[in-house]
């Protein structure tokens, strides 16, 4: 007999579901509502303490192992809270901050091992607080978190967070411990609220970070400082913006250099950057080009852009003897934002003449100057055979582009009126506007040195 049409199905309820599709449910849900479904009722308390469960939420935010689980002695759930109740605030950045740093540290572990001993253990939650009620502002949680991983590094050279030479230049940051960084806190007038999270103990050059929004600055914004030379404000100071947040700052640092995007010389991280497309091939011989910008050495009031560039040139070690030759001369097309160029000849690379054979590598650094924020160079070296002394050739250089950082003009110079805008195109006419520096470049040394006045030599 057919059941009557006013009859309703009864609901289905979640605990008439047999243990092994409930447990499937459940696998779906994140930490906060498994934790809830243990308030619910006896059965979903006992199926939400399922073991398996809470090993997936260990191993997303905490990246807990087995091993590590197994040092604890608890269960899995056991493990997420306690570590909750210990960095619960951060567990929208741990996971991927951790990651950066073993990335990190794996990668330097093989490639400069000295580097990680210089890197400092976590600091403690109370630490953070005495910070934050010494200097009167609040530290980011992305920041906190990273300071929960390790406190920075000692201060050493060469410094994590990247180096730079040339023959009469040199630096390499550290990453602050938290004291340190404490102790540099500025209150003074164009760097008001700022904490340096790095330093250089050749330049004294400091990466800094925004804690409020004041003086023209986006609240956590990180940059360099650039005082401006032409404002008559002592606190008229631009910036050359390197980071919107620390999480972002920092990953995306580590990420250049585990990928292999800025390379190890002489147990270094150089802050070099290489452009794909930046190689040309002539018969055997290719020419690879990576720049960095300088900071440290350049300004937005005068318009001066320093930019350093390393050539790779290589030889295939397919080519026949007989194709080994000898460099002889280089010659520059140098280009700025505004299409005024630069034309540059002169004999050898940094006052060597290489011989480039089959399989050899050479490698060297030298720098230029713009009075606008972009421009570009090309060119070509001239080579002579070595086996047939008559025979001379050229290799293309390919053309590479620099860029200068977005920056921000000084608010204090703005309100004073010493400038009229605030842009990232602002040039002025100069006599001259680029130089080819090869003869003060360092091909394979590391100076400790005195900065210098911020000029590159200028070609002769």
């Amino acid at each position: 007999m057919a059941a009557p049409l006013d009859m309703e199905p009864s609901a289905l309820s979640l605990e008439l579901l047999p243990t092994d599709p409930l447990l499937l449910i459940l696998s779906f849900l994140d930490y906060r509502d498994l934790m809830s479904c243990c308030c619910l009722s006896r059965r979903l308390n006992q199926l939400s303490s399922h073991d398996p469960l809470w090993k997936r939420h260990c191993k997303k935010y905490w990246l807990i192992s087995e091993e590590e689980k197994r040092k604890q002695n608890q269960s899995w759930k056991a493990v997420f809270i306690s570590t909750y109740s210990d960095l619960g605030r951060y567990i929208r950045y741990y996971a991927t901050l951790k990651k950066a740093w073993d990335d990190l540290k794996k990668y330097l572990g093989q490639r400069c091992p000295r580097m990680i001993g210089s890197l400092k253990e976590s600091v403690r939650e109370e630490d953070l607080d005495a910070v934050e009620a010494q200097i009167g502002c609040k530290l980011p949680d992305d920041y906190r978190c990273s300071f929960r991983i390790h406190n920075g590094q000692k201060l050493v050279v060469p410094g994590l967070m990247g180096s730079m030479a040339l023959s009469n230049h040199y630096r390499s940051e550290d990453l602050l411990d938290i004291d340190t960084a404490a102790g540099g806190f500025q209150q003074r007038l164009g760097l008001k609220q700022c904490l340096p999270l790095t330093f250089c103990i050749h330049t004294g050059l400091s990466q800094y970070m925004a804690l409020e929004s004041v003086e023209g600055r986006n609240k956590y914004e990180i940059f360099y400082q650039c005082p401006d030379q032409m404002a008559r404000n002592p606190s008229a100071i631009d910036m050359f913006i390197t980071g919107t947040s620390y999480l972002e700052w920092f990953t995306s640092y580590v990420n250049k250099v585990v990928t292999g995007g800025y390379p190890i010389i002489r147990d270094q991280i150089f802050r070099y950057v290489h452009d794909k497309e930046c190689v040309a091939t002539t018969e055997d011989i290719t020419v690879s080009v990576s720049t960095s910008f300088l900071p440290e050495l350049s300004s937005v009031h005068p318009p001066h852009y320093f930019f350093t560039y390393r050539i790779r040139i290589e030889m295939s070690k397919d080519a026949l003897p007989e194709k080994a030759c000898q460099l002889d001369s280089r010659y520059w097309r140098i280009t700025n934002a505004k299409g005024d160029v630069d034309e540059v000849q002169g004999p050898g690379v940094v006052g060597e003449f290489p011989i480039i054979s089959p399989g050899r590598v050479y490698e060297y650094a030298s720098c230029t100057t713009f009075s606008t924020t972009s421009g570009y160079m090309e060119g070509y070296y001239t080579f002579h055979c070595l086996y047939y002394k008559d025979k001379f050739f050229n290799v293309t250089i390919p053309r590479f582009h620099m860029v200068c950082p977005t920056f921000k003009v000084s608010t204090a110079r703005m309100v004073s009126g010493d400038a009229e805008t605030n842009h990232n195109e602002y040039a002025v006419d100069e006599e001259e506007d680029s130089t080819d520096t090869d003869e003060y470049e360092d091909r394979r040394r590391v100076l400790d040195i005195p900065a210098p006045s911020g000029r590159c030599p200028r070609h002769t």
